[in-house]
């Protein structure tokens, strides 16, 4: 607590140290003088806020002093309090009252008189203090209030009417303060927000809160629309609110659902397309595929044979450009799975180099591959995505390599527990690539030069693909290249050693062994794939029934018995899902549960879960392999007893 500042003025030193002596305390600073100019300059230069001042003095008496500090603005809410030996007459009582005193002590002085006034004073004198520096807070605040840019009001809770509102309410809502003072603030909100208004604010006065923020929406002068967040405090029943304008914030946000709704509704019609396309192309390639094995079957000369491998060759170069635009779509739309599990990769390696080695012996290129003796064998990583990252890499090599070599170099760059970093190189000879067009390789659907394509073919996708893949794995992928002399991509990345490695698959018979009292019904519109099911499944000695749609497969359900559906999932009319759902909804059993298995053209993983939460047991996409579907079908009709297969 600061001390309060005394000035003591008396013409003989011996009544100021008797005065010294009577006030003398913590709380209080002394001035003294015994010259009433001193007295001026000490109050002019001092906060002081008492001064007991001695009516008889040589030069210029008490009066005239004290009728001096009270004409000066900075000294004239000192208390004064005359101390006089002079007659107690009225006259001179009100003399010194109307000069501006506050009280007077008399000579002799009585020591507790003099004490106790002094006390009162001194806590009049801090007392005041208070309210000033209050005051001075009210003025600052009444500036901020009067200034501010948000609409701040008082409201009665009783009534829920304006008492007090800055101006800030014309420069947002258009009104004039009088015109607000006494209104119903509910009647600021437009019509249909008024109701949840009310409750909003009843609710802020019900539950006494302190604080509490909500938006709604206000109504201007001219008609248009605020969207107003109000703060309000509740005290003493007295609503404090402070309005904002969010109408640009709002109007962002609003911008910013929309641009999400768009871009949401522009990805979900990306997908339907290439869900459709996926279908509509993996279809055709399905039935090329199946005639090419049932030509086959049927005892073909060495020509045609060539003919038939070259009919392979061209679906299957079309089922891989037709994978790399859902891998891309997969990727970027966040719904591509990496499944680690543990492999050999050596192995994997040995395998893309027998896969490859074809196309570069046809161009004489040296095509080779070197693994350093410390890389582990076993890791685990996902097989399917570590040999789609080297085919491409690979390949791509040898379709730009016209002469000299290809090279695949695997190496230990660094351990750490049973983590290591592995560094897979690809280096050519070919054509290599301009450091000007080395920033855009990666992009989807460029190549290095625009007569690429033309020259070489390929959809600018394979690096693009790489480049997803190795990020999705959380690697690295480099490229450094010369034209003329060659390029070099790096794949590094690190994996986890794996102590066991899975055990490979044992090889399938190429002999599908026929069925026995088996009865499947094929619900499939395409015609040609028609052909080849019936084909298919007859080579196996199964019973076939063809529906062409949905509604006509469950009518077939209805009056026969089927022990399995190879149900096509798009289908005009009732889809492959709706029908799936009305067979495990509105058939009696055995029917009821004949087992499902959805041979769709499908893609993507969610219309893979859709159709089995549609109620179908199996997927297999297509275009597949007869032993695959053998393979299913066998599984399924297993785990019922009413048939055996023929061994």
């Amino acid at each position: 607590m600061a001390p309060i500042n005394i000035l003591v003025v008396d013409d003989r030193e011996e009544n100021i140290v008797t005065l010294q002596a009577l006030l003398e305390r913590k709380d209080i600073k002394l001035f003294t003088t015994t010259s009433p100019n001193e007295a001026l300059r000490i109050a002019w230069e001092n906060h002081i806020s008492i001064a007991l001042v001695d009516v008889q003095m040589p030069q210029m008496d008490g009066f005239e002093l004290v009728e001096m500090l009270k004409s000066n603005p900075r000294t004239k809410d000192i208390m004064v309090i005359f101390v006089t030996a002079i007659s107690k007459e009225s006259k001179y009582v009100v003399k010194g009252f109307g000069a501006g005193a506050v009280d007077y002590l008399y000579k002799p002085l009585d020591p507790y008189v003099t004490s106790a006034k002094v006390d009162s004073f001194i806590q009049l004198a801090r007392s005041q203090e208070e309210i000033k520096l209050k005051n001075t807070e009210l003025e600052n605040y009444a500036i901020v209030i009067k200034h501010s840019a948000d609409i701040i009001c008082s409201v009665d809770a009783s009534t829920l009417r304006i008492k007090t509102i800055n101006p800030a309410v014309e420069d947002l809502l258009g009104y004039k303060q009088a015109e607000v003072y006494g209104k119903s603030i509910i009647d600021l909100a437009i019509e249909s927000d008024q109701d949840s208004f009310k409750k909003r604010l009843g609710q802020v006065i019900k539950d006494n809160q302190k604080f509490s923020v909500f938006e709604f929406q206000f109504n201007t002068f001219d008609k248009s629309i605020m969207w107003a967040e109000c703060r309000v405090s509740y005290r003493n029943k007295v609503l404090f609110m402070n309005i904002s304008d969010h109408t640009p914030q709002k109007s962002y946000q609003q911008q910013l659902i929309k641009s999400k709704e768009a871009a949401e509704y522009g990805r979900k019609v990306k997908e339907t397309f290439l869900a459709n396309m996926s279908h509509e192309l993996r279809t055709p390639v399905n039935g090329i595929i199946g005639l090419t094995s049932l030509l086959r079957n049927t005892g073909v000369n060495e020509q045609q044979n060539n003919l038939l491998n070259m009919m392979e060759t061209s679906s299957k170069s079309l089922l891989g450009v037709i994978n790399d635009v859902l891998d891309i779509s997969k990727i970027e739309a966040g719904k591509f799975n990496i499944v680690r599990s543990s492999h050999n990769i050596r192995e994997i390696i040995q395998s893309v180099h027998g896969l490859l080695k074809f196309s570069a012996d046809e161009k004489s290129i040296e095509f080779t591959i070197s693994v350093d003796d410390d890389v582990p064998e076993n890791l685990i990583i996902d097989s399917l995505r570590i040999n789609q990252i080297l085919m491409n890499l690979l390949s791509n090599a040898i379709k730009f390599t016209d002469r000299g070599e290809v090279k695949l170099k695997v190496s230990v760059l660094q351990k750490q527990g049973d983590n290591v970093k592995l560094k897979f190189s690809v280096e050519d000879t070919g054509i290599g690539i301009a450091t000007e067009s080395l920033s855009k390789i990666f992009d989807s659907f460029e190549q290095a030069e625009d007569d690429t394509t033309s020259k070489y073919g390929g959809t600018g996708l394979g690096l693009t693909i790489v480049k997803k893949l190795v990020e999705l794995k959380g690697g690295e992928l480099t490229v450094s290249s010369q034209v003329g002399q060659g390029s070099v991509f790096n794949f590094i990345n690190w994996f986890a050693v794996a102590r066991t490695v899975e055990k490979k698959p044992v090889k399938k018979s190429k002999t599908l062994e026929p069925f026995t009292n088996l009865n499947v019904l094929v619900a499939e519109d395409n015609m040609i794939n028609q052909f080849m099911l019936i084909k298919m499944l007859k080579d196996w000695s199964i019973n076939v029934e063809v529906a062409d749609n949905g509604s006509v497969a469950l009518e077939k359900l209805k009056d026969g018995d089927f022990d399995l559906v190879l149900m096509d999932t798009h289908m005009p009319g009732m889809n492959g899902y709706q029908a799936a759902r009305a067979i495990r909804m509105e058939l009696e059993e055995p029917n009821r549960s004949v087992p499902i298995i959805s041979l769709s053209a499908a893609a993507y993983e969610h219309e893979h879960k859709e159709a089995i939460s549609a109620g179908m047991n199996d997927v297999l996409p297509k275009p597949f392999e007869p032993e695959e579907l053998h393979k299913k079908i066998a599984e399924l009709v297993n785990k019922s007893n009413n048939f055996t297969q023929t061994i």
